[in-house]
């Protein structure tokens, strides 16, 4: 059997669906080729249901800070595992009906084909029995957790976040082992649900941070919940009905292991070494991080799979990106917004712009700071700890980036995210409104830091305040 359409699309999660918008929007013929399950890994297994486990872990913890209040009783409070896991999975299977009711639902089932594609050359797949022949290809196959072989005979004992969300509760011991967003997100939340946990990250930071500043208030602030080894590989063997987990000369018996160690780009099975496709160092196959196509092939490829940039936004970007030009055939380029990542825990950490890594070593580039401790806000909150960085370039004042440790730093990220974007100075954004008493005030001081460092001088001396002019 063969299937001829304009455009076929691999993989329907959040790049593929933005894809297919595109596609529809050209009015091109397309089909959909998914196996496994329908619907985005944010939904399903990622940033949907560990928000909500994360909530309920935060609200149980708030209790430690009641008597401070004056609300009495909080030793009375108790948490139900097991109706707290329903009801994360309750919030994770609504989000997964949205998308999947908002998508893939009313479009006709001859769109939609189930099973794995395998490109037979560059302009067909096989799909089962079906070969699938297209102008243009759509890769948006996405990612699954990294396990270790050695680590599966470990059974149940040792899991992923593919298996987390289905625990019907959890044990009084357990090691998460990878402490970058997902790790650190899930292990502190597990500790404010009563569980005694060892995170074990082999690099010297947490949350991917490169401002080792931010690092070591982020580690500070972690280490009061729950025990952080750095700098060494994570071993497993048994121990009874037990699991030893060895780092360096440190171990540590526990009941069951997260492994969150990253996510593999799920293209081992697509047949991509038919195709004269050139590799990267790791790989994977080069793309234009523009246009997302593959060399000169009418094959693009979106979202966490070419092992980019895997947060959802991004993934949506590249979903439109990829399915206009598939849809066109073309080779478009697109400008990428600012760079934006956000870890939940408790405080946010949030890395916007350009990179600690890739200024650091850049003589025009100052720091201002601010420690939330004095903050009016976070102080009433019980929440002033951490810290606000930003960096800017002193010969034009420009802000290019920053770091956040901070209490609603997710807020505070994406305006700086904005003002990155749209090219704002310090000069710029001190003249712009803060509220009392509010977080951004930190964010404000750290301005006012940078102020100080600055080579050059506003043309108006900084009154904060411009001129209304004379008409």
């Amino acid at each position: 059997m063969e299937k001829t359409v304009d455009v076929a699309i691999i993989g329907v999660g959040t790049s593929g669906l933005n894809a297919v918008s595109q596609v529809k929007k050209a009015g091109k013929s397309f089909v959909l080729i998914n196996g496994g399950h329908w619907g985005t890994t944010c939904a399903r297994v990622g940033c949907m249901p560990s928000k909500a486990f994360i909530q309920v872990a935060e609200d149980y913890h708030r209790r430690e800070i009641f008597d401070r209040h004056g609300i009495e009783g909080e030793e009375h409070l108790t948490l139900d595992q097991i109706e707290g896991m329903e009801h994360v999975r309750d919030m994770r299977d609504i989000f997964v009906d949205r998308v999947l009711g908002s998508s893939t639902d009313n479009m006709p089932d001859e769109v939609k084909i189930e099973g794995y594609a395998q490109f037979i050359e560059s302009g067909a797949v096989k799909v089962n029995d079906t070969i699938v022949r297209a102008k243009s290809f759509v890769i948006a196959t996405g990612t699954r957790p990294i396990m270790p072989e050695a680590w599966k005979g470990f059974g149940d004992k040792v899991m992923t976040t593919d298996e987390f969300f289905e625990q019907e509760s959890f044990p009084d011991s357990m090691a998460v082992i990878g402490l970058g967003v997902i790790g650190l997100e899930l292990g502190q939340a597990l500790s404010r649900k009563g569980v005694k946990v060892t995170g074990i990250e082999g690099s010297q930071s947490i949350a991917a941070l490169s401002d080792d500043v931010a690092n070591e208030i982020a580690l500070e602030l972690m280490r009061k919940e729950f025990d952080i080894w750095l700098g060494n590989q994570a071993t497993l063997s048994e121990s009874g009905d037990k699991i030893q987990v060895t780092a360096g000369e440190q171990t540590v018996e526990v009941d069951k292991v997260l492994v969150a160690i990253g996510r593999k780009p799920n293209l081992d099975n697509l047949g991509l070494e038919k195709l004269d496709i050139p590799l990267d160092d790791n790989g994977l196959p080069l793309f234009n991080p523009n246009s997302m196509q593959l060399g000169d092939l009418p094959i693009y490829m979106a979202g966490d799979v070419n092992g980019s940039k895997q947060i959802l936004h991004e993934a949506g970007d590249e979903g439109k990106i990829a399915g206009f030009n598939a849809a066109h055939g073309s080779a478009v380029t697109f400008k990428r917004k600012a760079p934006l990542s956000i870890t939940f825990c408790d405080p946010n950490i949030a890395m916007i712009g350009a990179d600690w890594s890739m200024l650091q070593d850049n003589e025009n580039i100052v720091v201002g700071e601010m420690r939330l401790g004095p903050v009016g806000r976070a102080l009433i909150m019980g929440k002033n700890k951490g810290i606000m960085r930003i960096y800017v370039d002193k010969t034009n004042a420009k802000l290019l980036g920053a770091t956040l440790v901070s209490v609603k730093g997710e807020h505070v990220a994406h305006l700086l995210a904005w003002s990155i974007q749209q090219g704002l100075t310090v000069f710029d954004i001190v003249r712009l409104p803060f509220y009392h008493p509010v977080i951004e005030e930190a964010l404000q001081a750290c301005f006012y830091d940078v102020l100080k460092k600055l080579e050059i001088q506003s043309p108006d001396k900084i009154l904060e305040l411009e001129e209304m002019s004379d008409e």
